[in-house]
């Protein structure tokens, strides 16, 4: 009984919170993030200087939330090719299962500003660390070759990921998110052949 009495009040906080994140990630867009005031942000949001209060201290815990938020997303939609899965061969992967750069077109404001503003700019850095621990945590390569180092070969695909993504990014989202899964596929599988990760 009590859990249906909180739903409306959960769904007024999410939506509150949205709001607020919605509100500085358009602020961002045109102005300096230092340059933002929680003035701006609730004007914006439409909402009082008392519901900003309500959830965050500083404008700084809104952006945290924001960037949190997209990690765990981008997690997600990195792991889905291989989720439910024991094997992951890379000459049986298809491009419909790539969600990587669905999820950057998702947040597409979002990661623009990851390239264009200054409080963003160790976020790249993060995000390929968050990449690079996954990957070594889930999938455990059958190596053909023994001399390969797995955490060097581990950066190299991750920094080329995120390399597509920059670039893609830099020239305006110009092609598609499912033209860039074709090409990620096409790129892996031209230099691997026959690859099988194992999952730990």
């Amino acid at each position: 009984m009590s859990n249906k009495q909180n739903l409306p009040i959960d769904r007024r906080i999410t939506k509150s919170k949205q709001a607020l994140m919605d509100a500085l990630l358009s602020l961002m867009q045109t102005k300096a993030f230092k340059k933002i005031t929680v003035t701006d942000i609730v004007k914006t949001a439409n909402l009082n200087r008392g519901t900003f209060y309500k959830h965050y201290e500083y404008k700084e815990d809104i952006l945290d939330e924001i960037v949190d938020d997209v990690i765990a997303d981008l997690i997600s939609s990195y792991r889905e090719p291989y989720k439910n899965t024991e094997t992951f061969e890379l000459m049986t992967l298809t491009s419909s299962a790539i969600k990587i750069f669905e999820h950057v077109s998702h947040k597409k404001e979002f990661y623009s500003l990851m390239v264009k503003s200054n409080a963003l700019s160790g976020l790249q850095s993060k995000l390929c660390d968050v990449l690079k621990e996954v990957t070594l945590k889930d999938l455990k390569g059958v190596q053909s070759n023994p001399k390969i180092n797995r955490e060097l070969q581990t950066s190299f695909y991750v920094h080329a990921i995120l390399g597509m993504i920059t670039e893609w990014i830099n020239h305006e989202f110009k092609y598609d998110s499912n033209y860039m899964s074709e090409q990620l596929l096409e790129i892996l599988q031209s230099r691997q052949g026959d690859v099988v990760f194992k999952l730990t």
